[in-house]
Order: C-alpha cells, then structure tokens, then sequence
C-alpha cells in the first residue's frame, strides 16, 4: 500500500496571526533595524498632527500680550491598505527538503509542523517584497502601496538633490551633496540617517578601501584596503549615521530623521489571517493553499525636513 503523508491544517487569525504577520510584515532589514517609526496597530485609519512654528517665537517684552508668532499644524493620514497572499503549491516540493532538515535535531531550528514550514517559507517572501514596497512601491501595482521615494518625489516640500550614477569614485561627492542639503535644524538629531540604495551603499565601502577619489588613499581605512569593512559596524558619512535600504531604487538616497517615516500596519486585526490548507482530503491532490491577509502602508511627515536625491 502507497505510503501517504499529510500535515495539520494550520490557520491563525486575528490577533493569533500577528506572530506570523509580524515576521512577514517587521522581518525585511529597513523594519528590522528599527530606522523608520513603525505604528503596528492602526486599525483603518489614524490621523497625525505634525505641529510647526515660525523659527524664533521670542520677542522684546511689551506691556500688553501680543502674538509673538504662529504654530501651524497639518495632518498626516495614516491608511494602511489591505493586501492578501493566495499559493497553491505542491506539498512534495516541501517534504523532502523538510523531512532532511528535521533529522538534523530539534536544534536545527526548523519548524515541526510541515504547515508551518510552508508559512515560514511563504513568510520570507512577503518580508522581501515589502522591503521593496517601503522604499519604491507603487499604489498602480496590484498589492502594493506609495512607497517612501514615490511620496517623496511627490511632495513639494522635500529638498530635493539631482543625482547621477554613483560609482566607487563619486560616491564620496555624491553623498556630500545631500549632507549638504540637510536644513540646519536637522541636523544633529539624535533619529537622523542617510538612507542609500545598495549600489550606492556598495561604492561607498568600495571607496572607504581606497583606490578612490577625495583623497582617501591607496590603503583605505586603517591602510587595510578592501578587508577594512566586515559587515557589521556601523557607517557614517560626515556625522551622519549610513543606513543600507536593499528596498530603495539605485542611485537613490534620502537624509532625514527617523520619525519623518512612518509605517503603518494593523498586526492585531481581526481582519489578519494565515493559513495553510492541505488539499488533499477534498481532491486527493498534493497540493496545499496558502492564504495569507494583513494591511501595510508607508507616509512620510514633515517633507521640509527630507532630502532626497535621485
């Protein structure tokens, strides 16, 4: 007789899908590393207040009360937007490579359930694409929202830099042009970042290892040439903390503060779901669906106090 092997049923919604929404939605490295302001439980719609006033507010003292300026508040919407994730896939396609991970040991870290392997798997794809969505999302695309660099270039007040494309020999001058855009006010902020694409990221460790323009030298950092960068310490460039963002558009950066980038989500919805069904009690197949529902979105606050160079 034919051995046959299934797997549990698995299914969370609500609030008991937000472990797995929150890894699909939090996991991608910009939300990981916690450089943009995440709100995490927006239930349609929350509206922001960002509050603004003349520079100097401080006048001469006179007898009577006399308006020594203006606050001006304007609103930022947050709406994150309802996405959802259907698969049918072949359960053996999974199996195999399961079942060899799992003779490893518990300590292999996989998960026990074969449903929840294929949520982890599924999981990881979503974490990707909303990485890209943060950065460059375009609201035309089916299940896709404005990204950061969309909003950006569309709001009048951000200060904007031409850019070109960056190279390991202009990566040091390019990024001293958006430094240099930075409005004094800014500057200095304990949240501020300069957020660069991966090809911009790429050259600018290239150039730190020499062989570079702006008089960095044949030897780099600590004359230790390109062994000088090991992939986990932090980067500045001129004061400013570097932050790499694989989701944003090449030859793209933006200066700001962390708290003028906003993603929304609603993790503990009841409209949240995750779930994996195995097909073949209903058609006899090896197929499996996995259905997956959540919301996301990104806006920007106060654009006076963004660069952005493109």
């Amino acid at each position: 007789m034919a051995t046959t092997h299934t797997f549990s049923d698995n299914s969370y919604s609500g609030s008991k899908a937000a472990g797995y929404l929150s890894a699909a939605l939090l996991s991608g490295k910009t939300l990981a590393a916690g450089v943009i302001d995440v709100r995490d439980n927006i239930q349609g719609k929350e509206v922001i207040q960002v509050l603004n006033s003349d520079a100097n507010l401080i006048k001469d003292a006179t007898c009577d009360f006399t308006a020594t300026g203006t606050l001006t508040t304007t609103e930022i919407v947050l709406q994150p937007e309802e996405f959802q994730v259907n698969l049918e896939l072949c359960t053996k396609n999974y199996r195999s490579t399961w079942e060899s991970l799992q003779m490893k040991g518990i300590k292999s870290g996989i998960a026990k359930d074969l449903g929840d392997f294929v949520i982890e798997h599924v999981v990881q794809k979503v974490a990707a694409a909303q990485e890209n969505n943060i950065w460059q999302g375009a609201t035309a695309t089916s299940g896709v929202y404005n990204g950061i660099t969309v909003l950006a270039a569309a709001d009048s007040a951000v200060v904007d830099v031409t850019g070109t494309t960056v190279t390991a020999s202009n990566a040091v001058a390019e990024m001293g042009k958006v430094t240099a855009a930075i409005p004094n006010t800014v500057w200095g902020a304990d949240d501020l970042y300069l957020y660069v694409s991966t090809n911009i990221f790429k050259n600018y460790v290239s150039a730190l290892g020499g062989f570079g323009a702006s008089g960095l030298g044949a030897a780099g950092v600590k004359d230790e040439g390109p062994q000088w960068y090991r992939g986990q310490q932090e980067l500045y460039f001129e004061g400013v903390k570097v932050f790499h963002a694989p989701g944003m558009p090449d030859n793209d950066m933006i200066a700001t503060r962390k708290s003028n980038l906003i993603f929304s989500t609603a993790l503990f919805s009841e409209l949240n779901q995750v779930s994996v069904i195995d097909m073949s009690k209903f058609d006899g197949s090896q197929n499996s669906r996995v259905i997956l529902r959540g919301s996301a979105g990104v806006n920007i606050a106060n654009g006076a106090e963004i660069v952005y160079y493109t």
